[in-house]
């Protein structure tokens, strides 16, 4: 269940999630051979030329079927690192997500998925990588974003902070607010975890315990030493990047 857009409730984890193949070329009809012939006067002539004629158009055509249109070299996929820069591109104006259209969300969400298709951390629960302080540079959460405040009133930064060994997590904003919130994590598999959160903290001081509705999944699609891609149970997209290896989240 996703929480609420008030200012208690920092909701990176609790809010997540499609894609199209690219069609194969179809090969063109080559013309029949016997439009342009000319037969000869002699019947059994031309049923031998008509015969061997047909017999050669035929594994011809079988040959061009075994070759692929294009060459291997131009259809294969991009690698990580271009669709890293590429990802970083579409999302380096939109303002976090805040300022993004819905042809801006598509665009990038696109992307992230021709990333995730190369994801080189296939259990990122077990992976170190995962453990740290991340900055969030891009999501589709309205609550998140704080969209329905002027921006003055919205938080400057985001932060996420996940330690797999002790199955805890943290988010964090910044200026104006500093309001904070922590959670238990149950893994369902090697890359989703179930979220329970535990308490908030208004203004990073001030500790309420959190209702039992707040809840949420999180499912880790990209992870690599400098960039997560993350997907809520809500449909909601994350993108973050690392800021410090180094971080504990309060037990």
């Amino acid at each position: 269940m996703a929480l609420s857009s008030s200012p208690l409730s920092p909701t990176l984890l609790t809010t997540t999630q499609s894609s199209s193949s690219p069609s194969t070329p179809k090969l063109l009809s080559s013309h029949s051979p016997l439009t342009s012939f000319s037969f000869p006067t002699k019947p059994t002539t031309t049923h031998t030329i008509h015969f061997h004629t047909l017999s050669s158009t035929s594994a011809s055509d079988k040959w061009r079927a075994k070759v692929p249109f294009f060459p291997a070299i131009f259809s294969k996929g991009k690698d990580a690192k271009t669709l890293k820069e590429e990802l970083l591109d579409a999302i380096a104006s939109l303002d976090r997500g805040a300022d993004a259209t819905p042809e801006d969300q598509q665009t990038v969400d696109q992307i992230a998925r021709k990333l995730e298709a190369v994801n080189p951390t296939k259990e990122p629960l077990k992976s170190d990588l995962l453990n740290g302080k991340w900055e969030l540079i891009y999501t589709t959460s309205k609550s998140i974003l704080q969209t329905q405040r002027p921006k003055f009133l919205r938080s400057r930064v985001n932060y996420q902070a996940i330690n797999a060994d002790t199955l805890r997590a943290q988010n964090m904003e910044s200026w104006p607010t500093f309001n904070q919130v922590t959670a238990d994590l149950t893994p369902l598999n090697a890359r989703k975890v179930a979220v329970k959160f535990d308490y908030f903290k208004i203004a990073g001081l001030i500790p309420v315990k959190a209702p039992g509705r707040a809840r949420g999944e999180l499912e880790i699609t990209y992870l690599d030493e400098e960039l997560r891609v993350s997907r809520g149970d809500k449909g909601n997209l994350f993108i973050l990047k690392m800021v410090d290896p180094s971080y504990r989240v309060p037990v």
